[in-house]
């Protein structure tokens, strides 16, 4: 790849209810509110090449992309490493007591009932990355979650991964160059492999 276009899927019913979703299985379709967004950027992306499309497992991302490519015959690649973390008993909960959790613990810290830890985390999200880069096609779309995107942003601002992570908006694309997504799972993998929160 040359260029990846990171985007976060459309508003879905669990983040409307402000709940944990960490189970592709899960049934938490876009919201018409998130349909409209999708829309949107179809129209911001209409003139822009798209060889790819990369989605997680998650129903929500691939109706964002099927919706961002109306018309348009692109190949899709699912990568289940950009999977939304594994929450644990706080699956289908509300979002508030898995942040205060978080808060709370440290990034080798899992969630009880089979979370997953941060570290286990940033680490896949890097491997998930490293996934895209050597794929042919010169410009990918990649529809995934807040989470791994809020991770990309950091890194390119020469910081890593923090205990809390600031949500990013729905539908708003951020384009990176290839070596900027190299930097990026460079410094996730770093981390990862030394995890301290600061």
């Amino acid at each position: 790849m040359e260029t990846a276009i990171l985007v976060r899927h459309g508003e879905s019913a669990f983040s409307v209810r402000g709940a944990v979703n960490g189970d592709p299985l899960g049934d938490c379709p876009l919201t018409e509110a998130g349909r409209e967004q999708a829309a949107r950027l179809a129209e911001a992306l209409a003139s822009t090449p798209i060889d790819l499309c990369v989605t997680s497992e998650f129903a929500r991302t691939r109706e964002t992309a099927e919706l961002v490519l109306d018309g348009r015959d692109v190949p899709r690649l699912v990568v289940a490493a950009l999977n939304d973390p594994r929450a644990g008993v706080f699956e289908g909960g509300p979002l508030e007591p898995y942040k205060q959790w978080a808060r709370a613990h440290g990034p080798l810290d899992e969630p009880p009932g089979g979370g997953e830890s941060r570290a286990a985390v940033v680490a896949r999200y890097a491997r998930g990355f490293a996934e895209v880069l050597p794929r042919p096609e010169p410009s990918v779309l990649v529809v995934i979650h807040s989470l791994p995107i809020a991770y990309v942003r950091t890194a390119l601002e020469g910081r890593d991964p923090a205990a809390a992570m600031d949500l990013v908006p729905y539908c708003e694309a951020y384009t990176l160059s290839a070596q900027e997504l190299a930097d990026v799972v460079a410094r996730l993998e770093r981390w990862s492999a030394n995890p301290v929160f600061v």
